[in-house]
């Protein structure tokens, strides 16, 4: 059966299998790395093998295997010519699990990838599937997994669907039937074609050192430099633990942790790695904590989102501040959030405002500037508002970090803070609830990273 559509003003075609067709896609796959690993390297390529123009947004492939001790699992993607913000991922348990196959992870692809014309392919899709506890896996027992195919060779143990319906390989169990096509699987349309001047990020990476962090434009910083206590950043407290919900999503955590001395103190931050916000609105769903996670209380520790310019001697300098001190700091008694916006920051050239608020656990904090004012809300509620002389007047990094401002004592102690997501959209005013949607349609479709700035190809 085929069924026409109307593309960027060419015909391109739909394609149900029927019985007696020939394969309408065959997956090649190679394999990095040895069976007991960090993380799993699968590389896929889907190729059209049928005769008929295939819409990739009626694609799913399933990689098999199973999950080590019932620990959670998660994925990302690595490198593609498609771009990764047009793959979908999600790991899924069997509906009948096996001795190699209890769970699958599939991967789609959103309605603004293009269609494969006969013999086409998708080119190499290099993925990482890993535990979120981060401890080894073994591959030896997974149904997908070949420890000899490390170049492309078909494989029949990797599964692909057209529409739901199974059109290349052997599904374990016998496994036949897919979820079907994404772009009518029931996410938000949005998930599945995200429009101009979008930043998502559900920070689904296997460790600070995974290559897909400076693919989706995100550095772990680790050197020198304040603020706090001087040249202590370390990647050593960058982790990526299960998300709020515990839903398969994950989470940043970054951990300040010392013994209260310079040499035994670690302090994490998270950043862009270029300028990607101006005017528009920041919203993240975060977690702080008001007690350290082990130790002595009394730390004046600080939880800190905000948005800055590359260079803090730049003429058109800006910067928008989030700052939760469960404890206080210089000299003042916590709880404490400032919200702050900044012109200069060798002058002091800013305009705050401090809420004695106690907010450990998870808030919806939101920044935005637009209409000749910065707004800043938390959970929905507007905490303070800057006028036009402090708006930024050039693009700043998006910026998360944990980190202490004094040692006040001796001994070992641990604060966390953690981000579940993060939505930017440029140039535009969205409220918290509506950002919150959005999130959460990308995370249902799949879609852990989106990037559809200007500039970002």
């Amino acid at each position: 059966m085929v069924v026409l559509l109307a593309a960027a003003g060419a015909a391109a075609y739909r394609w149900w299998p029927s019985e007696g067709d020939p394969a309408a896609l065959t997956v090649r796959y190679r394999t990095e790395g040895a069976a007991v690993t960090d993380a799993a390297k699968p590389w896929l390529e889907v190729v059209n093998t049928s005769g008929k123009a295939v819409d990739l947004a009626d694609v799913t492939v399933r990689y098999h295997y199973t999950a080590d001790d019932g620990a959670q699992f998660a994925a990302n993607c690595v490198q593609t010519s498609l771009d990764c913000s047009k793959v979908t991922l999600r790991t899924a348990a069997a509906q009948k699990a096996g001795p190699k196959a209890d769970h699958y992870l599939e991967i789609g692809f959103t309605g603004e990838t293009r269609s494969l014309e006969p013999g086409g392919t998708t080119q190499a899709i290099g993925l990482q599937l890993y535990r979120v506890d981060q401890k080894k896996l073994d591959q030896s027992d997974d149904y997908s997994f070949d420890a000899e195919k490390t170049s492309y060779q078909e494989s029949e143990r990797v599964t692909a669907y057209l529409a739901g319906a199974q059109v290349w390989g052997e599904g374990p169990d016998g496994e036949t039937t897919g979820s079907g096509p994404r772009a009518n699987g029931g996410a938000p349309a949005e998930a599945v074609r995200p429009p101009a001047g979008i930043l998502f990020d559900d920070f689904a990476y296997a460790g600070p050192e995974d290559p897909a962090l400076a693919a989706n434009g995100w550095e772990v910083r680790d050197g020198a430099g304040g603020p706090g206590i001087e040249d202590s950043w370390s990647a050593k407290g960058v982790t990526f633990p299960a998300g709020e919900n515990g839903d398969g999503g994950q989470a940043l955590r970054l951990e300040a942790r010392t013994d209260g001395t310079e040499k035994g103190t670690v302090q994490s931050e998270f950043h862009t790695t270029r300028p990607v916000f101006r005017e528009g609105t920041l919203v993240a769903r975060v977690y702080f904590s008001d007690e350290p996670v082990s130790g002595q209380d009394g730390d004046h520790a600080s939880q800190s989102v905000f948005a800055i310019s590359p260079d803090h001697r730049s003429k058109k300098y800006s910067e928008l501040d989030f700052e939760y001190m469960a404890n206080g700091g210089w000299g003042r008694y916590g709880p404490i959030l400032d919200t702050t916006s900044w012109r200069s920051s060798d002058l002091g050239d800013r305009v705050t405002k401090p809420h004695q608020v106690k907010l450990g656990g998870w808030h919806t904090l939101a920044m935005t500037a637009a209409d000749g004012k910065v707004t800043y809300s938390v959970d929905g509620e507007t905490l303070f508002t800057s006028g036009k002389a402090y708006v930024p007047r050039e693009a700043m990094s998006v910026n998360f970090s944990n980190w202490f401002i004094d040692l006040p004592f001796k001994g070992e102690r641990s604060w966390e803070m953690k981000v579940d997501w993060v939505y930017l959209k440029s140039d535009q005013a969205v409220s918290a609830d509506d950002a919150t949607k959005a999130a959460a349609g990308y995370a249902a479709a799949g879609t852990r990273h989106v990037n559809t700035l200007a500039g970002s190809d």
